[in-house]
């Protein structure tokens, strides 16, 4: 496979699943400020503050708003072009990327992603908006579980379909250390607060972001505890939103490209995937406590970070050519 190839299946996937994520961000805050009273514009400030700074956008935000709020938020992170980050943006990011390797896709995929790009730049998008912004943010992930479907149902089980399928699982388990850290670090309540209303809503928001309630309380009978939660959405073997389970899979799709054994890594990229994971599957969430939550998700982003990086060494990169060179090592072989 070519590397532009490689590098465009990367970030499509990438793109959709950063889209997805964001749409339920989005949502889950919308609907935990109507478990809040008396709201000012130094709560609303603190309730979305925290989300701008979980998506690394922060001072690009604050050049084009005054102050963050339940508007401002919205636009920056749905309908907002300057902001590649956005919803709108992302989605544009992977039709662009779709486009250039439409022969590697199967145009069910095609006509689904151009469909979603096409519903946000027409009216249709903001009709479905003013009617209210969770049947928008729905409407985004519908789009995304389709893809997702589509992508299992219609590939071949090769390269390009373990590309995709990385840059999947590298986004879902950057946004899930993201999410989190919002939690634990950003929204920590003051001590009083713990255990009470406000902080069981705040959990349970996160659970909802996840789509993970359900499955959270399938697994643990009891009330929501923040331990329980924390350790579900890490180390969680089964559920395909944790930590541990995306590392798995960017893992296992790693070694699918090289051919090279789980148990053996034949470049950088399996090699840090596989310390990574070997750390997931022998620690604990008291491990993580001790070690201090903030630090440990902190470190996760840069590890996932110099997997990316690491990757797009072995698979993506370019090096530029020497004409020269090229023309010189063609005349001594001819």
């Amino acid at each position: 496979m070519l590397s532009r190839v490689a590098d465009s299946l990367y970030w499509l996937a990438r793109y959709i699943e950063r889209a997805d994520n964001l749409a339920r961000l989005m949502e889950v805050n919308l609907q935990l400020l109507l478990d809040f009273q008396d709201l000012d514009d130094i709560k609303l400030r603190e309730h979305w503050d925290p989300v701008i700074r979980s998506t690394g956008d922060e001072e690009k935000f604050y050049e084009l708003y005054e102050e963050a709020n339940s508007q401002t938020v919205t636009d920056f992170l749905t309908f907002n072009k300057s902001n590649p980050n956005s919803v709108i943006g992302c989605i544009s990011g992977a039709r662009e990327n779709a486009r250039m390797v439409r022969d590697q896709i199967s145009s069910e995929l095609w006509e689904t992603l151009n469909n979603c790009y096409l519903f946000l730049k027409s009216n249709d998008a903001q009709n479905v908006w003013d009617s209210g912004a969770y049947e928008f943010y729905d409407r985004i992930k519908d789009y995304s579980l389709r893809f997702q479907g589509l992508t299992a149902a219609t590939l071949p089980r090769d390269e390009c379909y373990d590309f995709l399928q990385f840059g999947r699982y590298i986004e879902r388990a950057d946004k899930a250390t993201r999410m989190l850290d919002i939690k634990y670090h950003i929204l920590l309540p003051s001590p009083q607060d713990v255990g009470g209303a406000e902080d069981a809503a705040q959990w349970i928001a996160l659970l909802r972001a996840a789509s993970a309630y359900d499955a959270y309380h399938a697994q643990y009978l009891a009330n929501i505890d923040p331990v329980h939660v924390a350790e579900f959405l890490i180390f969680s073997e089964n559920f395909p939103r944790s930590i541990r389970y995306c590392v798995q899979e960017l893992n296992a799709r790693l070694h699918n490209v090289s051919g090279c054994p789980l148990s053996k890594y034949s470049n950088d990229a399996e090699k840090l995937a596989g310390k990574l994971l070997s750390d997931l599957t022998f620690s604990n969430v008291q491990d993580v406590i001790n070690y201090g939550m903030h630090e440990w998700l902190d470190n996760c982003q840069e590890r996932l970070n110099e997997i990316g990086g690491a990757t797009y060494q072995a698979y993506m990169f370019q090096k530029p050519v020497d004409l020269a060179e090229e023309i010189q090592q063609q005349q001594q072989q001819q």
